[in-house]
């Protein structure tokens, strides 16, 4: 093996050299043979090594679509019959000045038309930016902040929903809605409704985009501040944490106690980008511990780790524990976060593409009507990872992943076109993952109601949630 290797990587003259020595010179022989056979060992500890980073960091699994279901975008529900008058439209404020009159702005994406307009009669079923699966084979999920900032959602209403949903007939059956509130006045800053009895929380307070059950009580993720939140099950809120990382308090540019300085010179005091908080939030499988998720990377860091942190839901704080989770590329985003055991769990990983290559601009098209070609999707997947004790403090391991843009679809599942002969998820934000069993996962888009339009140009997307049978990467260790 030594002496193909001489030969192999330095020529035919050094072999013949070697072969000279081994019969003329058997000093020098000897000399020669414990060089090459050193480099020889090196060079294949290196390649084992690489071979084993690219198998195992970043192999790619199959995934199969098993089920397709889906919420048309205009969906609407009726605020709480004891909600100010002003909940029950909304989308109001979504251009900067008041605009009262129904259907009257139509929404665009990327300047594009989307066919549905605002304000909102009632409030959208939209934005799910967070899911889990109960034992029971219902669905919570989770609506956004409304229109994406503090300053255009002060009439949008923060919500869950339960379903049962049957991908076989495409029926949502919404079983119960909660809606978040503070009636006991623990937000420690003003909300919008400060001065109603409810005191219903909107999207100008918090924006919502992970929760878990934990404790007996309901927790979510929010990127405004970044907070943790503590609620009980029926909405109320019990108690709003700050984030405190390596001994030191985050706060983004929406935290309560931050301003614009008066002295533009000044330095702005935040270490999370602005909806870059916590996006994705799992729960470890006894319940006993939260791992809310960062969306971004910190401010000054390079680009390339976000952060996983741990919370002790008994003591009710931070441990201090974190893991750093490597991005595929510097500056990508992650959607969503959820355990499959004990140290197993699943991330959405994504750039900021959308769009289907069937309705890219041609040359010289206006990208009115078209999706524009330097931004159609490149990375939409969903990640294994394992993280325990033994990787605190480092680099979870990512087992590998699945491509979401391409998905098979051998039974006809699907009820949106195929792109390229597969099924793809194209969409903007792609912000819910959860296991279902041994062999599938379930995965959903946020709309962004009425701002995305990723599977037509000029459509709305729908609520869309998928059932993809990935056995492959969930038996990979």
């Amino acid at each position: 093996m030594v002496f193909f290797f001489i030969c192999f990587t330095n020529g035919w003259f050094a072999c013949y050299q070697v072969v000279k020595n081994y019969l003329y010179d058997r000093d020098s022989f000897l000399n020669e043979l414990r060089g090459f056979t050193y480099m020889f060992r090196q060079t294949t500890i290196f390649t084992a090594l690489f071979l084993t980073s690219v198998t195992f960091a970043e192999q790619e699994f199959p995934a199969t679509l098993s089920g397709h279901a889906y919420l048309p975008a205009n969906t609407m529900i009726s605020a709480p019959n004891n909600a100010p008058d002003d909940l029950h439209v909304s989308g109001k404020f979504t251009q900067g000045i008041r605009n009262d009159v129904i259907g009257s702005l139509e929404g665009k994406s990327q300047g594009r038309p989307t066919g549905l307009s605002i304000p909102f009669d009632g409030q959208p079923i939209q934005g799910h930016s967070g899911i889990k699966r109960m034992n029971d084979g219902s669905y919570w999920l989770l609506t956004d902040n409304g229109a994406g900032s503090k300053a255009n959602s002060p009439d949008f209403m923060l919500y869950l929903n339960q379903y049962d949903v049957d991908f076989n007939s495409n029926e949502f059956k919404r079983l119960k809605t909660v809606f978040l509130q503070d009636p006991d006045k623990r937000v420690p800053f003003r909300i919008q409704n400060e001065a109603t009895k409810a005191r219903y929380l909107t999207g100008a307070d918090f924006d919502p985009e992970s929760f878990q059950f934990a404790g007996g009580y309901l927790w979510i993720g929010d990127e405004f501040g970044p907070y943790l939140i503590q609620a009980t099950t029926d909405g109320k809120i019990v108690e709003v944490f700050e984030t405190t990382f390596k001994e030191e308090t985050l706060r983004s540019p929406d935290h309560y106690a931050l301003t614009t300085p008066g002295n533009p010179a000044k330095t702005l005091d935040f270490e999370v980008l602005r909806s870059k908080g916590f996006e994705g939030m799992a729960v470890s499988h006894d319940g006993s511990m939260l791992y809310p998720l960062l969306e971004g990377a910190l401010v000054g860091t390079d680009g390339s780790v976000l952060q996983i942190l741990e919370f002790d839901v008994a003591k009710r704080q931070w441990t201090g524990n974190y893991w750093n989770y490597p991005l595929a590329q510097k500056g990508l985003s992650i959607g969503d976060f959820n355990m499959i055991d004990e140290e197993y769990g699943l991330v959405i990983e994504r750039d900021n593409g959308e769009g289907v290559v069937e309705f890219a601009c041609q040359e010289g098209e206006a990208t009115t009507t078209c999706f524009d070609q330097t931004n159609l999707p490149k990375i939409k997947r969903v990640y294994k990872i394992r993280m325990n004790a033994d990787n605190q403090q480092q680099n979870v391991e990512k087992i590998g992943y699945i491509d979401l843009l391409k998905i098979q679809d051998p039974d006809n599942l699907a009820r949106k076109a195929l792109s390229a002969g597969n099924f793809v998820f194209p969409f903007f934000t792609i912000e819910n993952v959860d296991i279902v069993d041994s062999e599938t996962i379930i995965v959903g888009n946020d709309n962004n109601l009425p701002f995305s339009s990723s599977r037509e140009p000029n459509k709305a997307d729908d609520n869309e949630l998928i059932l993809l049978n990935v056995k492959s990467l969930l038996d990979a260790k």
